[in-house]
């Protein structure tokens, strides 16, 4: 029997704004993010084949073998977008108590991926929707190519459990799922019991929100067929700069 899914809130485009000033977060269908980057649906697509080229994530402090990522780091400001050199990931405890505290060294994203029309237009809307919310500015961006499987019988989009990520805005497009169950995402108020869960499915659909204001988590995954995995590319933008380790003290 198919597994019973609760489908996403999805926002009108035109409704985005004040959805996220009312709520903290929203849903776009594929066809909203493409209207509101200014992209085509064959373009996103074009960035899919990347997601079949990630190394394993050497940092799970699990113990799994269920995460392969590429990382990669921008500035981005209604007057550039500018790739920035390769750096370390690094969330302090308090936000990642399973894995901040440490540098974390991923690969790079391919440049093949992050030179593409679609992606600069992607990074770029995202930070005009950021400076609509919250004033023009530069935003510090970090982009996250997810793989999750089901290497381990179990695989888990957010071990850390429900989280936030210690930035303004965080983007979570689902880009492809195959073989799997689970995987169902939910959002909760920072202070209130009020929260949401539903089970994005459609490929370039988006969850964006505001990491001041709700925290996330998204339920594990379990094999239908083998080889199952869960696909997910998530950007993070930050004012003020990126989220570094404390300078060490002499």
């Amino acid at each position: 029997m198919p597994q019973q899914t609760l489908q996403p809130p999805l926002t009108v485009p035109d409704q985005l704004g004040v959805t996220l000033s009312h709520q903290g977060f929203a849903v776009l269908s594929a066809s909203s993010v493409c209207d509101l980057a200014g992209v085509s649906l064959e373009q996103l697509k074009s960035l899919e084949p990347s997601w079949h080229d990630l190394p394993p994530d050497q940092y799970l402090k699990d113990g799994g073998r269920y995460r392969r990522r590429r990382h990669a780091s921008f500035e981005v400001s209604a007057a550039a977008l500018k790739p920035m050199p390769h750096r370390a990931h690094w969330q302090p405890l308090s936000y990642n108590a399973l894995h901040g505290g440490m540098q974390r060294w991923f690969e790079p994203m391919a440049s093949e991926v992050v030179q593409q029309a679609a992606w600069s237009a992607l990074l770029r809307w995202l930070g005009s929707v950021a400076s609509a919310a919250q004033g023009d500015q530069t935003w510090y961006t970090e982009a996250h190519q997810f793989r999750i499987d089901t290497t381990d019988g179990i695989g888990r989009p957010t071990p850390e459990g429900a989280h936030r990520d210690g930035v303004n805005w965080v983007a979570v497009f689902l880009i492809g799922r195959h073989g799997i169950k689970g995987g169902e995402t939910r959002v909760f108020d920072m202070d209130s019991p009020r929260g949401q869960r539903f089970t994005l499915s459609e490929p370039w659909s988006l969850l964006l929100l505001d990491d001041t204001r709700v925290i996330h988590e998204t339920t594990p995954i379990q094999p239908e067929q083998a080889g199952g995995w869960r696909d997910t590319l998530v950007v993070t933008l930050r004012s003020g700069g990126f989220l570094d380790a404390p300078a060490a003290k002499n």
